[in-house]
């Protein structure tokens, strides 16, 4: 599936308002509950590997990760300042609206891991994103997206809002294998009982 295959409305929004706009006043809240949080830690925490370096894209106050790990590289992008510095988990971190600008601030194959956890659906470009996504990753690198069903209604994009779950789930495992440089992709329900659910599409970066 290719970007150009996929009516543009599904990448329209409610509030098409500049997002630092939206996102000008830090929000120190989770988005997921407090067991779907320990499923995706506990996902990570037998997925990376002690110091790989990361990249946690759309990021906030808090990514997720197990804290008695102790990875090589954390790096950070997000829209409110105050929330990536309040994030202890990050050794750096970048302010930028990929809705405004898909590029990434780092050079080819620095990276072990590229994640994006319960953000994924406010992507308006989310295939230029992905090409930014391999050129940063490292040969063999994973590409972790985690996402669940809570969302702001007039920033998420409405493929997120009218799409069914393994629709979703297929069309981000497109925006993978639209680079023509993932493979490996499957998709995985780490949904705890009684709480918000977890899916994940991951995948690897193939050789160059």
């Amino acid at each position: 599936m290719k970007g150009s295959e996929l009516p543009p409305e599904l990448f329209r929004r409610q509030d098409e308002t500049p997002d630092h706009r939206f996102y000008a006043e830090p929000r120190f809240v989770t988005h997921i509950d407090d067991a779907t949080i320990i499923a995706l830690t506990e996902y990570y925490r037998e997925t990376l590997r002690a110091g790989d370096r990361l990249l946690d894209l759309m990021s906030s106050w808090v990514s997720h990760l197990p804290g008695d790990v102790v990875y090589g590289d954390v790096a950070g992008l997000g829209m409110n300042r105050e929330e990536l510095a309040a994030n202890p988990r990050l050794d750096r971190f970048e302010v930028r609206d990929l809705n405004a600008d898909p590029t990434l601030p780092w050079e080819d194959s620095r990276f072990d891991t590229v994640m994006i956890a319960v953000s994924i659906q406010y992507l308006i470009a989310p295939f230029e994103v992905f090409s930014e996504i391999v050129r940063v990753l490292k040969d063999g690198g994973r590409c972790i997206i985690a996402m669940s069903h809570r969302l702001f209604p007039t920033k998420a994009v409405y493929a997120f809002q009218t799409l069914s779950l393994a629709d979703r789930c297929r069309l981000v495992a497109a925006y993978m294998e639209s680079t023509g440089a993932i493979g490996n992709i499957e998709s995985i329900d780490r949904s705890p009982a009684n709480a918000d659910p977890l899916w994940i599409v991951t995948g690897r970066r193939l050789p160059r």
